[in-house]
């Protein structure tokens, strides 16, 4: 993970590098199919509603997922490493942005996403 810096008393995370990104739809079968043939993917499914996306020499670096009615968002959504999943959630609230899908663990990290002020979903990921 990048270095950790200061800003306005809130630790973020100097690298704006994403450290994964999620594709969420009404047809994850019908995504997948799209995403290999697009870009030559190596797509994993883990079940009927999640695949991992990565290459056969490489860690996975995003998942293609069904959207459901309970699903906090539909669409792409790039998720930015920080050192806390809770302060950053915290500060995107504290400068207008709006929470869609609370802070919980994926097993070795935790993430959470929200809304920016043009309505653009944003996760956030930490240890």
């Amino acid at each position: 993970m990048a270095d950790a810096i200061q800003n306005d008393g809130e630790t973020t995370v100097s690298n704006p590098t994403p450290s994964w990104f999620d594709i969420s739809t009404p047809d994850s079968a019908r995504a997948r199919d799209f995403y290999q043939k697009m870009f030559g993917w190596t797509v994993t499914a883990l079940d009927d509603t999640y695949a991992l996306v990565g290459t056969e020499n490489a860690p996975p670096a995003g998942g293609i997922g069904q959207a459901g009615p309970e699903s906090p968002y539909v669409g792409i959504v790039v998720y930015f490493p920080v050192a806390d999943v809770d302060v950053a959630l915290a500060r995107a609230v504290e400068l207008g942005g709006t929470v869609v899908m609370k802070p919980q663990s994926t097993g070795d990290e935790r993430i959470a996403a929200f809304k920016d002020l043009d309505g653009n979903t944003v996760g956030v990921t930490s240890p």
